[in-house]
């Protein structure tokens, strides 16, 4: 890590950090008054994401029905699957609160983060201390993509997208499978909900109203 001088912020974005059980203590022992910010979306999209990027790369992969379930007859979920695992936030988050007190974690919401990126953005400068310098005016949806794309406003250059790897179409499921996924995660989201004091609304962005 570079050295961070007076009135510097150093900010370093590995995702796997959050799903690593080392990573906790040994980010607490470099420097226990670190400020975490964890992005979090709806752990059903987020495994048919992680799917589709890995499809992109390996097409000759089983199908995400196939990978999903130990026993399929049965409605086991495999949550040693990677895909399905990393959504098991609660389980995760229980690490690294034994390192961190949640005050020193922000959750930023995907959902809101694509519909609402200056809100999100307002509360991630709140968080860190800053003057909120980033506003709507820094953000243009692309309709193509399906998500904001970063501009600055003095400046006449396009505005910065994600890149290729990101919005990519995803593949069609079976909704009985995704049905099952919704029934296998909701505890583990309510837990989410109830340890950080947030409600993500997955459910109800799934329609279980």
């Amino acid at each position: 890590m570079p050295k961070t001088l007076d009135g510097q912020i150093t900010m370093e974005k590995t995702p796997s950090y959050f799903v690593t059980g080392e990573a906790p203590k040994r980010i607490h022992s470099m420097a226990k008054d670190t400020r975490l910010i964890v992005v979090v979306r709806n752990p059903v999209t987020r495994a048919i994401s992680d799917y589709t990027q890995t499809l992109s790369k390996k097409p000759e992969i089983p199908t995400f029905e196939v990978l999903a379930f130990k026993n399929r007859t049965l409605g086991l979920i495999d949550a040693s699957w990677s895909a399905i695992r990393i959504g098991l936030y609660a389980l995760h988050l229980e690490s690294w609160l034994r390192y961190f007190p949640l005050a020193q974690i922000h959750f930023v919401s995907g959902e809101r983060l694509i519909v609402d990126p200056a809100g999100e953005m307002a509360a991630v400068q709140d968080f860190l201390g800053l003057t909120r310098l980033v506003t709507e005016k820094h953000f243009y949806f692309n309709k193509t993509k399906g998500f904001p794309c970063l501009k600055k406003p003095e400046d006449s250059s396009a505005p910065r997208c994600l890149g290729k790897s990101k919005g990519r179409t995803h593949p069609r499921i079976d909704p009985d499978v995704i049905r099952r996924l919704r029934k296998f995660y909701k505890p583990f989201n309510t837990m989410f909900y109830q340890m950080t004091g947030q409600d993500f609304q997955w459910e109800q962005e799934e329609g279980d109203k």
